[in-house]
């Protein structure tokens, strides 16, 4: 069973940035996909970027010049850097991982962006 743990949520005015955690209780390079999913109220959870073992990125359209996911692997978190966040960047953002055939999600994060 992997765990993923998100931190970094919060408050944030329009144009602000936050950086979001994710700590595997796995080896990051265990998991062949990591990534950042989101859902805001009365919507379907979409994703916003993933990365690779590989290193290979993929955003969502929403997502690019904006947000940055990478991986410190000395510190076996995973990140996403938002900046310029906009109102309709409100949701809750989840941590994914892929390993094996299984997936995994965390419990969430708020990020609410609002004036």
């Amino acid at each position: 069973q992997v765990q993923l743990v998100e931190s970094g949520g919060g408050l944030v005015q329009p144009g602000g940035s936050l950086r979001l955690s994710c700590a595997p209780s796995v080896n990051a390079f265990s998991l062949s996909v990591m990534g950042w999913y989101r859902q805001a109220p009365g919507k379907q959870r979409e994703r916003v970027a993933t990365i690779r073992s590989t290193g290979m990125t993929i955003y969502a359209d929403s997502a690019k010049g904006r947000f940055t996911i990478s991986r410190d692997n000395m510190k076996n978190t995973l990140y996403l850097q938002m900046n310029s966040l906009k109102p309709e960047d409100t949701a809750v953002y989840y941590c994914y991982g892929t390993k094996e055939q299984f997936e995994y999600w965390g419990q969430g994060t708020q990020v609410t962006v609002s004036s």
